[in-house]
């Protein structure tokens, strides 16, 4: 049985999320950021406790298969942007690697997530990205250029014009004045 779960960002949260389950007496044959893979069918009752203790955790149990794609595509970008994780090829745009990964047209992607966000795709892989250069600049590891680098963008200006459009500052000021970070599963909230 597929359950999909909303907020799962990281590996800790997928941790978590196996720990639970297996707390509960249920077997899993896989856990993905927003998808779990159950031996077993859950019963109503199991169910219940699943949605429970997920909501303990800060996650959510979504019913909804509109909802259940939505989610998937939240962690499709998560992935690629704030765990580098390198399945989209370079040279690929992320309208075309989210409908191969998903198996839709992203014509009826962008619209489903726009109409159940309130944004954009576009919008919220931008504030995943400006995301992710807070992190680096709090960790003032990498160059503006390097970052710009790693996010593809075409110059270090457009980032930093980017940047400055979503938070209202350069990254020079951020950086200067510690600015605050969010969490991934509030990242691009409207």
């Amino acid at each position: 049985m597929k359950l999909y779960i909303k907020n799962m960002v990281c590996d800790r949260c997928k941790r978590v999320v196996r720990e639970e389950l297996q707390q509960l007496g249920i077997d899993t044959t896989s856990v993905e950021l927003g998808e779990v893979e159950t031996v077993d069918e859950v019963d109503a009752e199991n169910l219940n406790a699943v949605k429970a203790i997920l909501i303990k955790n800060g996650f959510e149990l979504l019913d909804d298969r509109k909802l259940a794609l939505v989610e998937n595509i939240k962690t499709l970008v998560i992935d690629e942007i704030q765990n580098l994780k390198g399945n989209k090829p370079a040279q690929m745009n992320f309208s075309d690697y989210l409908s191969e990964r998903i198996g839709y047209e992203y014509s009826y992607l962008s619209n489903l997530f726009s109409s159940e966000t309130g944004q954009t795709i576009e919008h919220y892989i931008i504030a995943q990205k400006v995301e992710k250069v807070k992190e680096w600049l709090s960790y003032n590891e990498l160059t503006l250029s390097e970052m710009a680098w790693r996010l593809s963008y075409s110059s270090t200006a457009h980032l930093s014009n980017q940047f400055k459009k979503v938070t209202g500052v350069t990254p020079g000021e951020f950086k200067k004045n510690t600015g605050t970070r969010k969490a991934l599963d509030k990242v691009g909230s409207v």
